[in-house]
């Protein structure tokens, strides 16, 4: 064992599935761990126990689950993390309602997409179903030098449509 390694540790934090992987300086091994995402009987946090893991195998000490991690002996740790919970909620359709904002005359950007498919002149077109349940057109445009012609929204026209959702509506406004 290395007495004080440099640990780099990569986390794919999914809504099933937590993948961790460990890689150490000086060593050709790495060190995996996969663990489900929620698991209340065996740890609080997955990628917390998946870090702890990978610093028990690449230290050789034990680190309890009771006792909080701290960086005071891991100045050489480097942790990233990346997930997927937010995207498979958006596919799956769970969580909050979501409208789409969008500049004034690109309503239908999405929907109508790049028209790449196999058969462009089909008339039959199967287009998947949209994420949002609400587009919002915006009166603004940003020129070359990235300075906003019109900045001042229709408020009154945004609020209107979006008056059921008052978090949504707070973030249009500013107020």
């Amino acid at each position: 064992m290395l007495a004080n390694p440099s640990i780099k540790i990569a986390i794919d934090r999914g809504g099933t599935f937590t993948d961790c992987l460990g890689i150490i300086d000086g060593r050709e091994e790495e060190i995996v761990v996969k663990l489900l995402s929620q698991d209340p009987a065996n740890y609080a946090d997955a990628p917390i126990e998946g870090i702890r893991r990978i610093l028990e195998k690449a230290t050789g000490r034990v680190f309890p689950r009771d006792q909080q991690l701290t960086t005071a002996d891991f100045s050489n740790v480097s942790i990233r993390m990346g997930t997927t919970v937010a995207t498979n909620a958006l596919l799956e359709r769970k969580g909050e309602r979501h409208a789409l904002l969008i500049t004034k005359g690109f309503k239908d950007a999405l929907r109508i997409g790049t028209q790449s498919r196999p058969k462009l002149f089909a008339l039959n077109i199967q287009r998947p179903d949209v994420l949002y349940e609400d587009v919002v057109e915006v009166d603004e445009r940003v020129t070359i030098e990235d300075y906003q012609q019109n900045p001042t929204p229709d408020k009154d026209g945004l609020l209107r449509r979006l008056n059921s959702d008052s978090d949504l509506r707070k973030g249009v406004s500013g107020r």
